[in-house]
This record gives structure tokens, sequence and C-alpha cells, in this order.
């Protein structure tokens, strides 16, 4: 996991200010002292260790838009995250910068924005230390990018008011081992489509909440992701955030940051692996000649170069967009569509170009390949940001 020095757009963009560089040193630091040497062992385990998300806390790198009240650091400038998504991905820790990610870019803004001060004042504390690991949960074993098929009901008791009686199965949850709050998207009115849907958090321990199996992933081994189940679980009224039937606003609202941070994600991955792939062509010899010199591993590596840079420009101007407030959810789209593809065609090229070894598990290559293919999934197929894209031009 060591990580190469990559020539091209990341040594001159001007996205970021003298401050975010040095929180990104402190950043790099950390992986390298408190990710990278447990990496392995994390991957065996399938889970990487709660304490992780406490040390990273402690040094910043969680969460860092909680307000200074609730133990955070009450910034809100997006490009800090980025910053711990790049420096996960130039190391190969995918895994643990999806996790770090979800709850600073997914969860965190949620509670924030459609929060009560009683729930800020309850749950943002613990997130702010990392004591306290969040998911949300919206994918179902039958249902995908369609949030309005959602077939998980939290119907209100008719003997108790305060509470909702929830049930329902959730699937592909990221965090899912680890969550000590579940943000679940549920049906409070299941005769209604998307009005019909609430966000309620579910907390470590509720009766009826159970967890299934870390499932087994072709990639991201580290990374917990389980199924959900809840069985006539109780959940207080007091614990829906925002008022009830809000919940597809609230999901919709909030889609354009975490695809961007896919985008990033994708695209800093790809940066990596073109970066050890440079190294790999200029040291291996075929044929009494380092592999790089030949005109076919050449044009490989500059049509790599090439997409890359185009895509990284792209991608910090929606960076740019995004912290001014105007990024749009088609532009956020097309974004997690380009730098995820571009990340895919990196990867393979790059794969090729390192031979047999390309395909050892020990090799990072091999390793990014496999975390990088579910990025084209998560977070809306590549399928459905076509669809976004195209009906934005007045074609749906």
């Amino acid at each position: 996991m060591s990580a190469p020095t990559t020539p091209g757009a990341a040594a001159r963009r001007d996205v970021f200010d003298p401050e975010h560089e040095d929180y990104r040193a402190s950043v790099r630091t950390f992986f390298a002292r408190e990710v990278v040497p447990f990496a392995s062992e994390w991957e065996a385990e399938g889970v990487v260790p709660r304490e992780l998300f406490a040390r990273a806390a402690a040094h910043g790198f969680v969460a860092m838009s909680i307000p200074e009240e609730h133990g955070g650091a009450g910034v809100e400038d997006y490009r800090f995250n980025v910053v711990v998504l790049e420096e996960a991905e130039r190391v190969g820790a995918t895994a643990v910068g999806l996790g770090l990610a979800l709850v600073s870019d997914i969860c965190v803004p949620h509670l924030l924005e459609h929060g009560t001060p009683d729930q800020h004042a309850r749950w943002l504390p613990g997130i702010a230390t990392g004591e306290t690991i969040t998911a949300i949960a919206m994918t179902e074993p039958g249902t995908g990018s369609d949030l309005a098929e959602i077939r998980t009901t939290a119907l209100c008791d008719p003997g108790d008011p305060d509470h909702y009686v929830l049930n329902g199965a959730k699937t592909f949850i990221t965090n899912g081992v680890n969550a000590d709050l579940v943000i679940v998207a549920a049906k409070t009115d299941p005769a209604r489509r998307h009005d019909g849907l609430s966000l309620l958090v579910v907390e470590r321990g509720m009766g009826g909440f159970t967890r299934g199996r870390n499932l087994d992933k072709v990639g991201l081994h580290a990374q917990d992701t389980a199924e959900l189940f809840f069985e006539d679980v109780r959940v207080p009224v007091a614990n829906r955030l925002g008022a009830e039937g809000e919940g597809f606003r609230f999901l919709t609202g909030n889609l354009a940051q975490e695809r961007l941070s896919i985008a990033v994600g994708a695209l800093a991955a790809a940066r990596a692996a073109f970066g050890h792939t440079l190294e790999y062509v200029k040291e291996r010899h075929a044929f009494g000649r380092p592999v790089g010199t030949f005109q076919s591993s050449r044009f490989a590596m500059a049509e790599m170069h090439a997409e890359i840079e185009v895509a990284s420009a792209f991608l910090d101007d929606c960076l740019r967009e995004h912290v001014a407030g105007t990024l749009g959810p088609e532009r956020a789209a097309l974004a997690k569509w380009w730098c995820t593809e571009a990340q895919g065609r990196v990867l393979d090229r790059c794969l090729q170009l390192h031979g047999g070894y390309g395909y050892m598990s020990e090799y990072p290559i091999a390793r990014a390949w496999a975390d990088g293919r579910v990025s084209r999934i998560y977070g809306g197929t590549t399928e459905i940001m076509k669809e976004i894209v195209g009906r934005s031009l007045g074609l749906g």
C-alpha cells in the first residue's frame, strides 16, 4: 500500500487553499501510521475496528461540520472532506475512506440540516468523538435506485402515538456492522409513493433491530457491508428527522454531495493506480528493455494521463461550484458517471500493464481494481446517471 508520486493534474490543482494542504499533510501522516500497517489484517477480518473512527475524530478527520457546541470543529468547507477521501485512495485504503466519508458526507449533513436541537444534543457529540458510528439504510433486497418503491414500513402504533412500529429489511448497508445510529428510509404512508417516505433514526439495541451477515464482496473487504432487519422495532417519533413524508426530498437533496464524493474517490483511485503503473513500467523489463519503452505502453500511459487530467479539471470545477452552493444534481450526476467510468478504464489498463502480477492480490493494482468496480454501481448506477443527464437535456 505504498503511495507513488503521480505527475499531472494533482500537482497543479488550485481548488485547495494552503490550510487544506496543511490538513492534507496531517491526514497523510495519520493514514501512514494508523491505517497502512493494519490494512491486510482488516481485509482478512472484513471490518475496520471501531477505534479507528475515534482516532480519526481525535485528529479532526471525521465530521468537521459538527458545530463546536457539540464537540466538532464547526467547519463546513467540503474540501476538507475531499482531502480525507483523496488521501485514503492514495494509499489504497478505499474501505476506510468510504466508512469515514459515509459519516461526514452523507449522515451528518442529514442530522445537521433536518435534526432538532434535542436530536443534535443527543447524537452529535458522540459522532464528533468517533464513539458513535452512523449508517444510512435505503437499499432493500428488491429495491435499488427507485426510492419510491421502498417496502420497509413505519406505522404509528394506535395504542402509543409516540412510537412507530418499523418492519422491513435493508441490504448493502455501508458501516452496517459498526453503526450505532442508522438513518432508515421507511414508508410512513404506504399508500403514497414519494410523499409517503420518512427518515427514522434507529439506535443500536432497539428491540427487533438485528444485523445479518457481513456481506462477502468482490472488493472492499475491510468495509463492513451488512444486511439489516427490523421486526416490530418501536422507534420513538422523536427519532424522526424532519416532518413525516419529507424523506424523499431530504434524500434527493443530498444526492449531489454523495455523488460528488464518489466521483472524488474514483478519480483519486485512478490517479494512484496510474502512479503505481508508471513506476512499474519503468522498472519491469521485457525483451531486454523496460515495458514502458514499448510504443503500446507509452500510448496507453499517455492516454490514461490525458483522461485523468481532463477529468480532474472538470471535477475540480464541480468542487468549486459545490463549495459555492451552486452545484446542481445533473452536473453532480455527470461527474459521478464520468469519473467512475474513467476509473474503470484506467484501472483495467493499469492492471493489464502489470501482466500476471497485476492479478496478484498483494499488488496494489489488483486490490484497487477489485475495490473500484462498485463505484459505477453504488450511489446510483451509471445508467441512472445517464438518465438524469439525458432528462436535463429535455429528452425525458
